[in-house]
């Protein structure tokens, strides 16, 4: 480093000299110090010199090895090689598609809605099948046997509706349905779900607008059932919307929250109205039948009094005065064939309700005598 000199006042110039390296002046011929040991020496290698490994690999590596254009056993692969590389990866992500989109196998639950640049050409049964690969053809796979349930409300809320007696019920049911046929409904409807559920409670309102309240709470509710079912069956099929309705089955059916104690007490008035009823029947029954029992055996006696007159009138006479007198105390005797003397008194005697009582014991008496008599 040299210093210049500079004006007055000012600090020397420092000028920057050629920059040395750690091993002196390099590669420069007359440049002092070691030599750097990576560079050549000056006028190229020694004759006779050998190429070092080195050297030898980094010549394979630049594709400049034996004349050769460079492979696996030569060197690393070049440009021609790598794009050969991703030609083979390309064939075989595309192998791998055209299978994955052509082989399809169907569970026995399942059936497959096959479209050919989106039209329908066929159903798939249950098993493997193979189609053209996607995007000319696609399968669609959809569950026939799985029983879809819908519930009303969803959120637990009230879903109150009106009765034909302009009562208000508050009523919760549940829908089934499943598929029937699998190409109508993957093109005939677009949102099947959503389409179920709003038949579903078009049709109950409507059933349950022409019902009373009392039909509704109670005797009427498998005839509703089976008429939401019918009419949600005929407005599906008037979709072509390939749903068949398994069932409706009303799970609640209660009146507003406001009002239910009061209804709960008419009920109750309601259910002991009808126990008192049926005791009522029970018991017009139990004195039917007698009638008729008491009527039947009468008709056996006249049977019997139509044969031999006499003798059926005398013991009627004989068992109905052994009923009327059967609690009496007295002995009655006819005046005819009556005997002189009669063993009364062995006779049975009825207890006087009197007599039966214990006997109170006399009480003493106290005779009192006036003047001094003889």
């Amino acid at each position: 480093m040299t210093i210049l000199p500079g004006r007055k006042g000012r600090p020397p110039i420092l000028a920057a000299e050629t920059p040395k390296g750690p091993w002196g002046q390099g590669d420069e011929p007359d440049g002092g110090g070691p030599r750097n040991p990576w560079s050549l020496p000056p006028g190229g290698r020694k004759p006779g010199a050998k190429p070092t490994a080195l050297d030898e690999f980094l010549k394979k590596a630049r594709g400049g090895g034996n004349g050769g254009g460079g492979g696996p056993l030569n060197g690393l692969p070049g440009a021609p090689n790598a794009r050969a590389l991703w030609l083979i990866g390309a064939g075989i992500i595309l192998l791998v598609w055209v299978l994955y989109t052509s082989i399809h196998p169907i569970a026995p639950q399942e059936r497959g809605v096959v479209t050919y640049l989106g039209r329908y050409s066929g159903t798939l049964d249950p098993g493997i099948a193979m189609t053209m690969p996607a995007p000319i053809a696609n399968v669609v796979k959809v569950d026939v046997q799985n029983i879809r349930i819908e519930n009303f409300p969803e959120s637990g809320s009230e879903n109150l509706m009106l009765t034909s007696d302009q009562n208000i019920i508050d009523l919760a049911y549940a829908v089934r349905w499943k598929i029937s046929s699998p190409q109508n409904y993957v093109f005939q409807i677009d949102k099947p779900r959503d389409t179920v559920r709003a038949t579903a409670e078009s049709v109950m309102r409507e059933v349950v607008a022409n019902v009373s309240l009392d039909s509704a709470l109670g005797p009427g509710r498998a005839t509703i059932e089976n008429q939401v079912q019918e009419r949600m069956q005929k407005v599906l099929d008037d979709y072509k919307s390939g749903i068949v309705v398994v069932g409706v089955g009303i799970k609640q059916a209660d009146p507003p929250a406001r009002v239910n104690d009061a209804f709960k007490d008419v009920t109750a008035a309601q259910q002991d109205a009808q126990g008192v009823r049926n005791q009522a029947q029970s018991y017009a029954k139990q004195v039917v039948a007698r009638a008729e029992g008491e009527a039947s055996q009468f008709d056996k006696v006249y049977e019997q009094y139509r044969l031999a007159p006499e003798v059926t009138r005398r013991r009627m006479y004989y068992e109905t005065m052994e009923a009327v007198l059967a609690k009496s105390d007295k002995t009655i005797v006819e005046p005819s064939g009556v005997v002189p003397y009669l063993p009364m008194g062995n006779a049975r005697r009825i207890p006087d309700a009197a007599a039966a009582e214990p006997a109170q014991p006399a009480q003493p008496t106290t005779t009192t005598t006036t003047g001094g008599g003889q």
